[in-house]
């Protein structure tokens, strides 16, 4: 029998949930500022996950995904913790902002200290309270704001831990990425806590795609730890490793009307869009430099000259890669009909 979870001022005992509020900050009206947190103990000892959303404030298909978990009924029979954070950076996600109030990065902070600046704080007591405690982390985000990602898992294919949790996350593509300086990814991972990055969707939109494969994939690897009941079903069609990946940027200003999209297979030369003067007396195509599968694009048409618009990850067979990236289309359209929870639109 696992040992009563302490956190902020409250005890979670074995077979218990519970939310609490940890508290952040007092803002400048002395309203307090909290972060809050969704603790699962199981009846029986296991591994202790984190997932945690909105450390950019903007991004909240992860809130989505969070909230959907929560209401599994298979929780029930967890083994080990489950620790959801929804909401990261909560000043952030009141302000529909990717930053702090002082235009800091949380995602740039990481580990933090106790007396830096708001950020620094905030990461630390989110590594102290959370990310420490545990033994395993998912880290739910999406592209910046007016990009959009195709969902992918990013990890550092040398760790064999992380390695294995991504392939059971079953993302249409895995992404070998190193580790961004004062991330949070690098902050758990120095700590030996194996992290995943999720990366689905946009900035500020739900997306009901990249919603419903990260709410699967976070059970996918709830199942791989044994934290919840394996399905007698295996995986038909696996992730995709890219070996790389590139963007293909603006080679100046204008109007853009993109003509690939999320998912497509390009070969090198194929035109992307083409870029625009408003008079339509200038036309520049935009093509890929690269064969690849087109896995996140710039959204909005009006662009500055080097400006990033779209990311072609490259894989040794593109073909497989595009079968599967189509077979993860269509499984989740029939998925998305077959599932209780209502559509978002």
């Amino acid at each position: 029998m696992p040992e009563p979870f302490a956190i902020g001022n409250q005890l979670v005992g074995p077979g218990q949930r519970a939310t609490v509020d940890l508290p952040v900050a007092l803002l400048h009206t002395h309203t307090p500022m909290t972060m809050p947190v969704h603790v699962v103990n199981g009846r029986r000892s296991g591994p202790r996950l984190f997932v945690s959303a909105a450390v950019h404030g903007d991004e909240i298909n992860g809130v989505e995904i969070i909230r959907r978990l929560l209401k599994r009924a298979d929780l029930r029979k967890i083994r080990g913790m489950l620790i959801a954070v929804p909401i990261v950076n909560v000043f952030g996600f009141v302000q529909h902002s990717r930053y702090l109030p002082d235009r800091r990065d949380l995602n740039r902070s990481f580990p933090g200290s106790e007396r830096g600046s708001l950020a620094a704080r905030l990461a630390n007591l989110f590594m102290s309270e959370i990310v420490s405690r545990c033994t395993h982390g998912i880290d739910l985000h999406t592209a910046a704001i007016h990009r959009t990602n195709l969902p992918q898992v990013r990890i550092d294919l040398q760790d064999t831990e992380s390695t294995r949790l991504a392939r059971a996350f079953n993302a249409p593509v895995i992404i070998n990425a190193d580790v961004r300086e004062g991330s949070l990814r690098e902050a758990a991972v120095a700590n030996n806590i194996p992290t995943l990055l999720y990366e689905a969707g946009e900035a500020l939109r739900f997306d009901e795609v990249a919603i419903h494969a990260g709410v699967r994939g976070v059970v996918n690897v709830m199942r791989e730890l044994d934290m919840l009941p394996k399905t007698k079903r295996p995986l038909r069609r696996r992730s995709v490793v890219a070996k790389s990946s590139v963007w293909v940027r603006a080679s100046e200003g204008g109007i853009l009307r993109a003509s690939a999209t999320l998912g497509d297979r390009v070969e090198a030369g194929d035109v992307l869009g083409i870029v625009s003067d408003p008079f339509g007396e200038r036309d520049t195509e935009i093509r890929a430099s690269t064969k690849g599968i087109v896995i996140g694009r710039a959204l909005i048409p009006l662009v500055n000259e080097g400006e990033a618009l779209f990311h072609i990850a490259r894989f040794v067979d593109v073909e497989s890669a595009a079968d599967r990236v189509q077979d993860f289309r269509t499984r989740q359209e029939k998925a998305i009909e077959s599932d209780s929870e209502p559509s978002i639109v």
